[in-house]
């Protein structure tokens, strides 16, 4: 990835309805994303009947409801997803799905998806990750609720059984993440301690998060969005509607450009200035051919196309070769 890789995280944020999802792949197309991310499930696969639904769940989604039955509104079939794919593919943006269970993954294989997705949830669920690891396809891994003993565990059985590229995205797993709990510099320990290529998967509310996860180095950002946050659903509230979508792409390849190479040299652009801003030494006021060099007849001024002030002593104490008239630059 020698450009930094925008997933537009569009989730179960379809509701269940194949033509939402449509809508959402062409937004994150219009928005400049590189790739749309679903999640690929049977809801009796991936949680118990009794279990529970987060805080943020319940918030936002009817409050009689088990998780269960949340998740099972939320399902797209496996046709529903080959049409997706197809469609990604005449749109000219990457297909992309997290899958839950071990038939959603095999399902996704027999697509030829092309990266993995291991989501924060599963960095613990040993049998999934050596499942995702016989692909042998590269993997990005969330790490959010994670320490960095888990991640290296989890790291270690993916490496361990067939993957050789992995991206560590820094993730925290609360929907929307409080600012004091994103903790954006946990990326750079990650990278650090792993020597991975490192990227934030963000769920605080705006876009100055992911922003900023470009500044300290994140190849890979992830964002979820949403056609329109008022839906009913567990994530639209705290994802980013088209437009705040199509800010973030763009914010982000800025700064993408302006970090630069690194290397500390005049711009091309900025080359064309160096004569208007920078001084040369010039008379202070008229001298007469002969005359001895002082700070009393020499000044420093602009433009800079003369002697440099930084030969101020090397011109001191010299003859004038000829008469100079006051501001006229000094020669040799």
């Amino acid at each position: 990835m020698s450009n930094i890789f925008i997933i537009a995280e569009a989730g179960v944020n379809h509701n269940g309805d194949v033509s939402i999802a449509k809508e959402l792949i062409d937004a994150a197309k219009s928005a400049g994303a590189n790739a749309v991310k679903f999640q690929t499930f049977k809801a009796e696969h991936l949680v118990s009947k009794v279990a529970q639904k987060a805080d943020y769940q319940k918030q936002v989604s009817e409050t009689d409801e088990s998780q269960l039955e949340m998740l099972k509104k939320l399902e797209l079939s496996y046709d529903d997803f080959k049409d997706l794919k197809k469609y990604c593919e005449e749109k000219g943006i990457l297909f992309l799905s997290t899958a839950f269970d071990f038939d959603s993954i095999d399902f996704l294989e027999s697509l030829e998806m092309p990266i993995y997705k291991v989501p924060s949830g599963e960095i613990t669920n040993l049998p999934y990750l050596m499942k995702i690891a016989s692909t042998g396809k590269p993997v990005i891994m969330s790490t959010g609720m994670s320490d960095l003993d888990e991640v290296g565990l989890a790291l270690e059985v993916l490496r361990d059984n067939g993957v050789g590229t992995m991206t560590l995205l820094h993730c925290n797993t609360q929907y929307p993440t409080p600012f004091e709990d994103a903790n954006l510099k946990a990326m750079l320990t990650l990278k650090e301690r792993f020597g991975l290529a490192v990227g934030y998967s963000d769920h605080t509310l705006g876009i100055e998060a992911p922003i900023a996860a470009i500044a300290l180095g994140a190849t890979v950002i992830e964002k979820h969005f949403t056609l329109n946050k008022s839906l009913v659903g567990p994530d639209h509230k705290a994802s980013l509607d088209p437009q705040e979508l199509k800010a973030m792409v763009t914010s982000i390849r800025n700064i993408e450009v302006a970090l630069g190479d690194g290397i500390k040299q005049p711009s091309v652009s900025e080359i064309m200035n160096k004569e208007v801003a920078r001084k040369s030494i010039v008379a202070r006021r008229n001298i007469v051919k002969g005359e001895i060099f002082t700070q009393d007849n020499l000044t420093v001024k602009r433009p800079g196309n003369g002697i440099s002030p930084m030969k101020w002593f090397e011109v001191l104490g010299m003859s004038a070769m000829r008469d100079f008239c006051e501001d006229e630059l000094i020669d040799l």
